[in-house]
């Protein structure tokens, strides 16, 4: 099927990463003068999830998760927020689930991550052949699932399945240089993710890693589009640009007050998806999952912070914008 047609089925493979948030209360507060932290449920695939069944779409995750309080509670919030967690295999030994400690606050903001010896890194092929493809409309998977084995051998895997399956491919670039050994290895291993995919969304940072500088980001996204995907360009308060092979659409962000810089990106995601399944346009798709990003970074959280399609439209009527490009 094609990528609008994956999509407009509305249920979503995602592969990559659950993890535990803790994150400091009242807001701006500092982790180090913290008294009270809050938990929920985070990672970047876990909070595509969240942000997705949110907006009325159908997702599973497809990772693992350590055999512990912590491993145990990702799956509690998983399934809390809706999301089906049939596919999340516990894994024992020293594996542990991630960890984040981060606050809300923009000034100086810390997001300190705990992934030695991380359990999403352990998903193998039996996991991915396990998957039932032909439950799912579309594969979904952020680049953090690369950056060690076993899993960038499973999840390449997986596109192959999901090619047989008819399944378009959606990438979220989402590179992390602290869980990648070397840079070259991350830019050869996410650049075979981009050829191999559909749509892939990411920054200008990462699309000018990928292309071996900053300022060679938007040739790189334009040579991707140029051979028929669809690539949305990120690039932050000057918005975005979506390029498929025929047009590019220049968007806009909404202007909010930030209280922490984290989750935005998952959240565009999810709302871009989920309002292509429902039947917007590329264009308005792009800036519903704009406003998505303005709303999570507006409120502390990730998964938590992520909004619901009545307050996504609540959002879009009071809200002045976008921004102009």
């Amino acid at each position: 099927m094609t990528l609008i047609e994956g999509i407009k089925g509305n249920r979503f493979a995602v592969f990559g990463r659950a993890g535990m948030d803790l994150f400091a209360d009242p807001i701006g507060t500092k982790s180090e003068d913290a008294n009270t932290f809050h938990a929920d449920l985070g990672g970047s695939s876990a909070n595509i999830c969240a942000g997705l069944v949110k907006l009325g779409s159908q997702a599973a995750l497809i990772t693992s998760v350590s055999d512990d309080a912590v491993g145990r509670f990702c799956v509690n919030r998983l399934r809390d927020y809706g999301v089906e967690t049939r596919y999340v295999r516990t894994v024992g030994g020293e594996a542990r689930t991630s960890l984040a400690l981060y606050e809300s606050c923009i000034k100086d903001f810390q997001n300190v991550i705990y992934r030695n010896g991380a359990a999403d890194f352990q998903v193998t092929k039996e996991d991915m052949d396990a998957v039932d493809y032909d439950a799912f409309s579309a594969l979904i998977t952020a680049g953090t699932v690369f950056a060690s084995e076993p899993s960038r051998s499973a999840t390449f895997h997986a596109f192959e399945n999901a090619r047989s399956a008819g399944l378009p491919i959606i990438f979220d670039i989402d590179y992390r240089p602290y869980s990648w050994p070397y840079a070259e290895v991350a830019s050869d291993v996410l650049t075979r993710a981009g050829n191999e995919s559909d749509l892939i969304v990411g920054n200008d940072e990462e699309f000018g890693f990928m292309a071996g500088g900053l300022e060679k980001g938007l040739n790189k996204a334009r040579e991707l589009a140029s051979s028929g995907k669809t690539v949305i360009y990120k690039m932050g308060h000057e918005g975005a640009i979506t390029l498929t092979d025929d047009q590019e659409i220049r968007t806009g962000i909404f202007p909010v007050t930030a209280v922490k810089p984290n989750g935005a990106g998952d959240s565009f995601l999810a709302g871009l998806l989920a309002s292509i399944a429902a039947g917007s346009d590329l264009r308005d798709a792009v800036l519903r999952g704009s406003a998505c990003a303005s709303i999570v970074v507006s409120k502390p959280g990730c998964a938590g912070a992520m909004p619901t399609t009545a307050e996504l439209d609540t959002f879009l009527a009071q809200h002045p914008g976008p921004t102009d490009t």
